[in-house]
């Protein structure tokens, strides 16, 4: 290992959604002084309206820090990660590029879901963790259990973990020196050929695809030539430089450094999260980068009005960037026109995507019913994956169904187990096991359980989390991820409003509930579709042809606005008043031949969240 780098820690924070790692960032840049006190505010790291507004992170951050212990100034790379089950793949990126990861737990919340997940996979990276239990300033922060969790759960001493109040600052600095000490120096050769990870990356007008890189060998300046291994592209190097919090502008990067590289090419595909730059006159060996994210939800996207879809499809290229857990490929629809068909991680992707696409591309879109992706096998014997209802071949067609089963971790209050398990009975999903987090705890109201369950994922992304947190009055916390694919009788759903067949509207729903599915999907639309001049009618259709025909299993109608016409009248005898009443009657039936429903983007989520 080169002397070069004894300087430098590469380090990210992990925990679950809202136990404070954005404020212990901002926490550091304060003490490190990296920010000036003019230019402090809250969850600065978080550059996105968005995330500020909803109080999230959603994407990873990264920030290089300059910290000074004893003779020695340090270099420290923090990256700032995701909280949320969705965006658990920003996480897993974050970890690859880094050596060490401070574990944050909330003393009120204690260990959650999502902090095992994240723990996980820093364990699988063989990664220094850096135990910490934030928010003990709280009147309610349990301190010794959330200690004992962590003992439990880590097999370390007490002295081992750090106690802190990233609001109040307390205790915050000595974590700085806790990874300076623990956490290893980066592994690399500065006299090696250039090799580089790209863990994330945006586009900018000027300056084409910015590349977050972290530097494994060598180093990388201005007007070099690079080569994108899995792309084969080449490219000249613009620029490079640091992340401070903004981009900074530095004449090189070297070994075991994390930066930019602005790369200038203006294709997003030539420069793919996960690949390795290295120089293109010497060969070496590509880094292993990362597994590649599934979708678990589909859903089509398509612009409410105009048809500018070469726009839409630009937008979208731009948020793969940095979003490569998004997937989308060219479709169409009869209804709606030209679109595409979307993969996202869960129905809280689909939002924040939905959002940026709106507040960043000034575009607005129509989001499709969201689904899952079925396995169908014809009778012929051919293999088929449907993501959308409208791929769905006749039952006459098929042979048999499989779905996407998830494996389910629930972390909750002992008091909670009742409520929760006929929550997670109700939607067919299958007890594994039961395990408690905390051995020692005196009473039995705060020990606290882990259930492990099989649950289908059409059940757990409809509208699951938000039960689960109000069964468990907001104390419970969810992790998932793929288990494997199951048999299931399903059936395709088709709506037609105002008799007119809505292929955008269609939903695959399970065969045995489909008269409780059906009701509640056409109660959700009549509250969701605003009332015009004439009746619309609201049909839920099975077995349905091509023409419309089927049976219907539930409908219900809108009543029309009503104008009072006779309202100008004043004398006269009653043979006017019918008169009137009669020409607008003629005039409402027209209308409803004529008359066409425009379904807002609202009804299409609130159907799938009924």
């Amino acid at each position: 290992m080169s002397n070069t780098t004894n300087h430098i820690r590469n380090f990210c924070i992990i925990a679950h959604i809202d136990h404070g790692k954005s404020t212990l960032a901002d926490c550091f840049l304060e003490l490190t002084q990296t920010v000036s006190q003019r230019d402090m505010k809250e969850q600065i790291l978080d550059q996105m309206d968005l995330e500020r507004e909803k109080g999230i992170t959603i994407k990873l951050q990264p920030v290089r820090m300059k910290y000074k212990l004893g003779d020695q100034e340090y270099e420290l790379n923090l990256i700032d990660t995701p909280g949320h089950v969705d965006f658990n793949y920003e996480v897993s990126r974050s970890l690859a590029a880094v050596e060490g990861a401070i574990l944050l737990v909330d003393a009120v919340q204690g260990i959650q879901a999502q902090t095992l997940s994240n723990l996980y996979l820093a364990l699988e990276q063989d990664l220094t963790i850096i135990p910490v239990i934030n928010k003990i300033d709280l009147p309610n922060a349990d301190v010794e259990g959330t200690q004992q969790e962590i003992m439990n759960l880590l097999s370390i001493k007490k002295e081992d973990i750090l106690l802190v109040s990233a609001k109040t600052g307390q205790g915050v600095e000595q974590i700085l020196k806790e990874v300076i000490k623990q956490v290893p120096p980066p592994q690399g050769e500065i006299n090696k050929p250039f090799k580089a990870l790209i863990f994330d990356s945006h586009f900018d007008e000027y300056k084409g695809v910015m590349a977050y890189i972290r530097v494994v060998d060598g180093q990388i300046k201005s007007e070099d030539k690079i080569l994108m291994m899995a792309s084969q592209q080449e490219a000249e190097v613009l620029e490079t430089g640091i992340f401070n919090p903004k981009l900074k502008k530095v004449t090189e990067l070297s070994v075991g450094e994390i930066g930019y590289l602005a790369t200038g090419l203006k294709i997003s595909q030539h420069c793919r999260v996960g690949d390795t730059v290295v120089n293109p006159k010497i060969k070496v060996e590509a880094l292993p980068g990362y597994k590649e994210v599934k979708p678990m939800v589909f859903a089509g996207i398509y612009l409410s009005e105009g048809s500018n879809f070469n726009k839409l499809r630009e937008s979208l290229e731009k948020l793969q960037l940095n979003d490569a857990a998004l997937t989308f490929e060219p479709d169409y629809s009869q209804a709606l026109g030209h679109g595409f068909s979307c993969g996202f991680l869960g129905l809280l992707h689909l939002e924040i995507i939905q959002e940026r696409l709106k507040r960043e591309y000034n575009l607005k879109v129509i989001i499709t019913t969201p689904s899952v992706a079925y396995h169908v096998k014809l009778k012929n014997g051919q293999q088929l994956l449907v993501h959308r209802p409208q791929e769905m071949p006749e039952p006459t067609k098929v042979e048999s169904v499989q779905e996407p089963w998830m494996k389910v971790d629930i972390i909750t209050p002992e008091k909670y187990l009742g409520p929760i398990m006929e929550l997670v009975t109700n939607k067919n999903g299958e007890y594994i096991s039961t395990e408690y987090l905390d051995h020692q705890v005196k009473t039995t109201y705060q020990r606290r359980v882990i259930l492990h369950y099989d649950l289908p994922l059409n059940s757990l992304i409809r509208d699951f989390y938000d039960k689960l947190k109000s069964v468990s009055s907001g104390y419970a916390s969810l992790n998932y991820e793929f288990n494997n694919y199951r048999s299931t009788e399903i059936i395709k759903l088709d709506i037609l409003i105002s008799e007119e067949k809505m292929p955008a509207l269609s939903a695959l729903i399970y065969k045995d509930s489909s008269f409780q599915e059906a009701r509640q999907i056409v109660q959700s639309l009549k509250n969701n579709i605003p009332r015009q001049m004439f009746e619309i009618k609201i049909q839920a259709v099975i077995n349905s042809d091509d023409k419309g025909g089927g049976k219907i299993i539930a409908s219900e109608r809108i009543a029309p606005m009503r104008k009072d016409v006779t309202a100008k009248l004043y004398g006269g005898d009653v043979t006017r008043k019918r008169k009137l009443l009669a020409k607008q009657k003629k005039g409402k039936q027209k209308m409803r031949q004529m008359g066409r429903v425009n379904i807002p983007p609202e009804a299409y989520l609130a159907m799938f969240k009924r």
